[in-house]
């Protein structure tokens, strides 16, 4: 990617009826535009990863909306105008429609979006 990203413009990498995740590699890094609707709870697609949480860290600012992050350890809170850094070992809810910049290290988010294809295969 060359100059500024536009958000709206990334290509959709993941859409569901309930998720939708467009992303760019910029560099060692993925910028990612992830919108959650209201009930989404991302821990069901992370079963099979340790301690059935995502593995990749990502770092962030919600721009509309209210998610919990869970952990091994429980769950926070971060609502729109804030900024995250979600540690290895995170799953988050929607507890509002959401959206969120997300930007992650490509390598580990390759990972990801590999486990997440299998998952879906088998459903």
């Amino acid at each position: 990617m060359d100059g500024g990203i536009d958000l709206a413009q990334l290509p959709v990498v993941v859409e569901e009826a309930d998720v939708e995740i467009r992303a760019g590699e910029a560099g060692e890094l993925t910028i990612s535009r992830v919108t959650l609707a209201q009930g989404h709870d991302a821990r069901a697609v992370f079963r099979g990863l340790p301690d059935d949480l995502c593995q990749c860290p990502h770092w962030g600012y919600v721009i509309k909306g209210r998610l919990r992050v869970w952990t091994k350890d429980g769950a926070s809170d971060v609502r729109a105008g804030q900024a995250f850094y979600w540690p290895p070992g995170h799953a988050p809810e929607a507890l509002e429609d959401s959206e969120f910049l997300e930007i992650s290290p490509t390598d580990q988010l390759r990972s990801l979006y590999e486990h997440l294809a299998a998952v879906r295969e088998r459903s």
